[in-house]
Parts: structure tokens; C-alpha cells; sequence
């Protein structure tokens, strides 16, 4: 297979040496796919089929010469019929994976590795950090860090303004800082972490811990399989720290306003009673999936006599033994809080308003302790590109992965079917893993709720909420449930809204939706994109970036997006393709 892939190489770059007189069609299948991060398109995009491939390697060569394409050597192994390969442009250096058939490419992965010139100065190119000699005016370690923060955002403009100081801020203010990119994070929270302090005092992440570590600093070999919120909370603080990150805590970005003649931002920011205004060139929002929390408007709900709340604001359940409790969701969010007024010993029922993807988080464990991420010797970037596969290919591998789970658990859901829970496996039947690409919503993994659910202990009513009475629910179908507290877990609205409230709902228009692939399911209407829509790369708006997901996204997708301000700010020649330029 070397051989092959080393001979489609070779014509590949004969191909773009000569784009104008290129057969697409005899390097690509008929159904084939490219999906590249940064590297050829300066985006990240996925084009389908050899005519949209060959469009745009035939618009990208000219500027950016690809070249030295050659099969690599690497420790993570990849199916029979796929290699690795690297190659350079003009301006990255860049990793790839090609899966042949009969001698066509099937699929192509490229990903830029690091930007020519601007390497990180890691390892042999690290900063030695002193220089051994006597000096007069020596400026030590803590004299620069104290400096950096007596200026940044004031005498001195940061490049990269970075909201949001959860795992995606941090990890890109952490890659940005390797680059040299002079970058400020602001949140909300006084500390590093506390976003995720904040949330309900019984949360673990879903994810096993070897999926998450986050850019150069790896969690350490004892760490719990699955993490604790105020334990993931800790590690990110210690993660700013040890990246020395210039964190502004307690920081509320007011507004924002994008001057096009001098290619700047200016944001209106208030911190520690101070009214500042900050000047960046780049804008990275990066506060997460979401905006406001979405409350539906109930008739009635200003007359409950009881505590009302969303479950955003749901911290811990106590002093509520005995009492009727009613969680209007059934999502991942509401079947943890169900279960912990349960375990306080409330009266709990749920209102189940659509049916919902359950996974048992037992048995995705056995999926996930069959990736590479196991092993501790793979390199993290080696992994996340081997698992980035183009949307339309893994939606086939989430379709099977479902149809296993279902047989594998089959009692555990005719349990919760008999207990009258409304079941989805998602409308084409790819679950949960396509629910969360395509809206970031209708799932649950589940972590205990559910025999909760189908022994009894937590009651069930599906359907739609009339009313809310001065001492309870009442449902469209005529059931009445009573309730002391009810908490709405109703999900938030998405995330372009902010950018609405933050900036104008001019710029909110023109860059469009974020998240989601245009898959024409609920919640993700089309026209069908590809890829995750605005995260990680060019929007509409000039300097206007998203950065958001889970852990695993926030270290791979990092790198992207820190490449793209990297480039920019050093004036390197980034021709876009597939999206908006910027």
C-alpha cells in the first residue's frame, strides 16, 4: 500500500504542477471526499466529489504551490487501505491522511501543522529563559509577567481579543501564546474555570478523561476516568497558569464595534467598576455553544407560588426532601438534575416534551476505549486527524455505531419504552453523535437517571405544558402535576444571537448561524454546509472568529484557528476558499 500511496502522491503533484490540464477524475473516485484544515484552503472546508476537488486545488496551486508530497512513517496505524503523507506550501507545513480505492482517492485529509518561519519554539527551539551573564536592567521572569500586566489592554493592545475563559479560550489563548500572538482572555467569572464551577454541583464530564487533555499539558496518569466540574474547574486554572495567560477575571464585555478603516476592533469592557475600551484586531468569541437561556413563555408561570428557575441556575438540591419537584426537559441537563433532587430526597417528575437520544454512558465507554486515545504513546494531533473524517462518512460510522447500540442494550430501552419515555435514535437513525454536530442538543447520556426513570422513581409526562398554576403544572392533555419548584430545562438560545446583543443584529445577519452542518434535520436547516458552520475559521465579518465544543474540539481546532491569527498578524498571504475571507 506504500507503494500505491507513494505513486497516487506523485501524480497528485504532477496534477497540481499543472492544474489547468488536470484529470480530477482519474486521481478521485466518484464518491470522494477532501477535507482540509487550513492547509490548502485557509478554511476549513469538505469538498465532495472530483469536480468539486479539483476546483479547488486548481484555484489554491497557483498561490501556494503545494509540494514535496511524500508517505510518513507514523505510530498510530490506519486501516488497510489508507497512509499518511506530508507536504508543504509556501507558507505551512502540513500532514495528511489518503484512503485509495483501486488506485483513486477516496478520501483526503489535510491538516497545517505550523506556519514557516513561525514555529513554535518547542523542544531544540526552546527559550533558554536566561542568559548567564551579569546584566544592568536584567528584566527576570516575574518582571515581564508583572509588566505584561500592568500594560496589556492599556499602554499596550492586545493582537487577539479572546472571550470566554472556559477550555476553548484557554486552549487557543495557550496556542496563540506558543505563536507569539499577543492575546488577552476576558470572562465573566473571576477565575479561570469557574464557568464550569458554576454549574450544578453534581455534573461529571461524559467524556473518559483521555479524550480531553487539553494543548501541551496532558492531565496527569491518576486522573478519574471522568471528571468532576469543580475538579475540571481546578485543572483549568492551574492550565492558565502554567501557560501564563493574560486573564482579565470579573471582565464584562459590554459592546462591540468594528472600525473597517483601521481593521479594528473596539470593545467597550467593564472591569472592576472601570469603564476600558479595547483595541484588538482579532475577535474571538469563544463563551461556548450558546447564548441567553431560552425560558419558554408559559401562561400562567407568574403566578406559581413556588421557587422557578432554569436549570443554568440550578446549583445544589437541599432542604427539598419530601417536596414535589417538576424538570420540564429531558435532556442531558434535566436528567441530572432530576437525578439530584431525587438523590435529596424530592419528589421528581419530568416533562418530556419530544422524544430524546439516550446512550448509556457504560456502554459508549467500550467505543471509546477502542481509539487511539487510549494509548498515552500517540500523539493527540495524530489521533484527532485520524477521527476527522469528512460529516458525510461519519454519518455512516454513527448510523452503524447506533444500530450496535441498540442491539447491545436493547432491554435497557424497552425498560425505559415501557415506562412510557419517548425514544429517538435519531431521525435517520445516526444518534447522539450526529444530534451533537448538527444542533448541540436532544441527547442524554446516561450516567443513572435513566433506570430512574424506568423503575418508577422519577415520574414521567410527555407532551406539551398548557399553564403553570399558582401550585403546579398543568399539561396539554389535561394531567395536572403538582409542584414546589420548577426548573426549566429548556436548553439556550444559539449562540449567533450574542453576536447580535454584543455587536449589531446587522453583523449578526451576515454571518448567519453557527454550528451546525445544514443536514436539514431539526434544528439544523439547510442548504447542507459540510462543516460546522463559522467555528474555527473565516466568517463574514472581517476579524470575527468563533471557538467552541467540547475538549476534544477545543485542543484539535485550536491549532486551526490560532494558525489562521498567527498568519494574519505576521501579513502572510492567506487566499481563502470555500467560505468568507477575512
Amino acid at each position: 500500500m506504500q507503494q500505491q500511496i507513494a505513486d497516487w502522491l506523485a501524480a497528485l503533484e504532477r496534477a497540481l504542477g499543472a492544474p489547468e490540464a488536470a484529470k480530477w477524475e482519474a486521481l478521485f473516485a466518484p464518491r470522494s471526499y477532501w477535507r482540509d484544515f487550513v492547509a490548502l484552503t485557509w478554511n476549513i472546508a469538505t469538498f465532495e466529489g472530483p469536480r468539486a476537488i479539483g476546483a479547488m486545488l486548481a484555484s489554491q496551486a497557483p498561490p501556494l504551490h503545494p509540494r514535496s508530497f511524500a508517505p510518513s512513517e507514523e505510530p498510530l496505524a490506519l486501516p488497510e487501505n489508507q497512509g499518511w503523507f506530508t507536504f508543504e506550501t509556501g507558507t505551512v507545513r502540513a500532514r495528511g491522511i489518503v484512503a485509495l480505492e483501486d488506485g483513486r482517492a477516496q478520501m483526503v485529509l489535510t491538516a497545517a501543522l505550523e506556519l514557516k518561519g513561525f514555529e513554535e519554539p518547542a523542544g531544540t527551539r526552546r527559550d533558554p529563559g536566561v542568559r548567564h551573564r551579569a546584566e544592568r536592567g536584567r528584566e527576570t521572569w516575574i518582571d515581564r509577567r508583572e509588566r505584561i500586566a500592568r500594560t496589556l489592554g492599556r499602554d499596550e493592545q492586545p493582537y487577539c481579543l479572546v472571550v470566554g475563559g472556559g477550555q476553548n479560550g484557554l486552549a487557543l489563548a495557550a496556542r496563540l501564546k506558543r505563536l507569539n500572538v499577543p492575546t488577552l482572555v476576558v470572562d465573566r467569572y473571576p477565575n479561570p474555570g469557574d464557568s464550569w464551577r458554576a454549574r450544578y454541583r453534581s455534573l461529571y464530564l461524559h467524556d473518559p478523561v483521555y479524550l480531553d487533555d487539553l494543548p501541551y499539558l496532558p492531565f496527569p496518569d491518576h486522573w478519574p476516568l471522568y471528571t468532576h466540574k469543580d475538579k475540571m474547574g481546578d485543572w483549568l486554572e492551574v492550565y492558565a497558569k502554567a501557560m501564563e495567560l493574560d486573564f482579565w477575571g470579573g471582565t464584562e464585555v459590554v459592546s462591540a464595534h468594528y472600525d473597517e478603516a483601521r481593521g479594528e476592533w473596539q470593545v467597550a469592557v467593564r472591569r472592576d467598576g472601570e469603564e476600558l475600551t479595547l483595541r484588538p484586531r482579532q475577535l474571538v468569541l469563544a463563551s461556548g455553544l450558546s447564548g441567553a437561556k431560552s425560558v419558554p413563555e408559559i401562561p400562567g408561570a407568574e403566578s406559581f407560588a413556588g421557587a422557578q428557575y432554569h436549570s443554568a441556575d440550578h446549583v445544589r438540591a437541599h432542604d427539598i426532601a419530601g417536596k414535589a419537584c417538576v424538570v420540564i426537559g429531558s435532556n442531558n441537563s434535566a436528567h441530572d438534575i432530576a437525578a439530584d433532587l431525587w438523590e435529596a430526597g424530592a419528589r421528581v417528575t419530568m416533562v418530556q416534551r419530544s422524544p430524546t437520544i439516550v446512550v448509556r454512558a457504560e456502554t459508549m465507554k467500550t467505543f471509546s476505549d477502542a481509539m487511539a486515545y487510549v494509548d498515552p504513546a500517540i500523539l493527540r494531533d495524530l489521533a484527532d486527524l485520524a477521527n476527522a473524517a469528512p460529516f458525510r462518512l461519519q454519518e455512516h460510522g454513527h448510523r452503524a455505531m447506533t444500530d450496535a447500540v441498540k442491539g447491545i442494550d436493547a432491554p435497557f430501552y424497552e425498560r425505559l419504552e415501557d415506562a412510557g419515555f419517548l425514544l429517538s435514535h435519531g431521525e435517520d437513525g445516526t444518534g447522539f453523535l450526529s444530534a451533537y454536530v448538527r444542533r448541540a442538543a436532544g441527547y442524554y447520556i446516561d450516567v443513572g437517571a435513566s433506570d430512574l426513570i424506568a423503575d418508577g422513581e422519577i415520574a414521567l409526562a410527555t407532551g406539551e405544558v398548557a399553564a403553570i398554576r399558582p401550585d403546579g403544572v398543568e399539561m396539554a392533555g389535561g394531567a395536572f402535576l403538582p409542584a414546589d419548584t420548577i426548573v426549566y430545562a429548556t436548553g439556550y438560545r444559539p449562540m449567533h444571537e450574542w453576536v447580535g446583543r454584543l455587536i449589531s443584529p446587522q453583523v449578526e445577519r451576515k454571518v448567519g448561524r453557527c454550528w451546525g452542518l445544514g443536514s436539514g434535520a431539526k434544528g439544523d436547516p439547510g442548504p447542507w454546509e459540510g462543516e460546522l458552520r463559522n467555528m474555527w475559521k473565516p466568517t463574514a465579518q472581517p476579524g470575527l472568529w468563533f471557538q467552541g465544543g467540547n475538549l476534544m474540539q477545543a485542543r484539535f481546532h485550536s491549532l486551526h484557528l490560532a494558525l489562521q491569527l498567527k498568519a494574519r498578524m505576521e501579513g502572510l498571504e492567506t487566499p481563502v476558499y470555500g467560505g468568507a475571507a477575512s
